[in-house]
């Protein structure tokens, strides 16, 4: 028996729910990764900055599952690439700094103290934990930590100074951190 007419404009289509699991597993399995080479896309990934002719501000802000190592090596990449792309031969890095921030979580475990007495005390006053415990319950912190490196460089044409210790030359680093660059299209795959 069909619906009636304003119960079936009420029934979404399949599509729309395959839509919405689709759009929640993206969502879950970017949470669930480090983050990969790639420009800033919702606070993580590289971005730059041209100060100047030939001089750039690079950055990498990694989420809490890319380790320190990550963030650095891919701010080389990202310079050597810029580097390359304005024509240029080596990089000099003038400022260079890793930042890191670690916030911490609680989230409770088990079940509340004393259910008996909570179930009681907030049928009367929901809003109030004498204690400060919310609601009773065990808490267990864990320490988020993620890093952003950033660093000023300074591009230019020929060979690469020897004395100078923070040149590289750019297509070397491409070379050789290359393999281990995990772009957005490799975790898809």
């Amino acid at each position: 028996m069909p619906l009636p007419k304003n119960d079936q404009s009420k029934r979404r289509p399949r599509f729309v729910w395959v839509a919405t699991f689709a759009a929640i597993g993206v969502a879950l399995a970017t949470c669930t990764t480090p983050t990969p080479y790639q420009p800033v896309t919702d606070r993580y990934g590289y971005s730059e900055q041209v100060i100047e002719t030939g001089r750039y501000k690079v950055s990498f802000s990694g989420n809490s599952l890319t380790d320190r190592e990550t963030v650095e090596n891919y701010l080389l990449f990202r310079a050597a690439e810029l580097t390359v792309q304005s024509g240029n031969d080596y990089f000099v890095v003038a400022d260079r700094d890793t930042e890191e921030r670690t916030t911490y979580r609680a989230t409770p475990i088990g079940f509340p103290r004393s259910h008996f007495y909570y179930s009681f005390y907030y049928h009367y006053y929901p809003f109030y934990d004498p204690w400060g415990y919310g609601a009773g319950y065990d808490y267990t912190t864990r320490a988020i930590t993620r890093y952003t490196a950033t660093a000023d460089i300074m591009t230019y044409k020929g060979e690469k100074p020897t004395t100078e210790a923070s040149a590289y030359n750019a297509r070397e680093v491409m070379t050789n951190l290359g393999p281990a660059i995990v772009r957005p299209e490799d975790l898809a795959g």
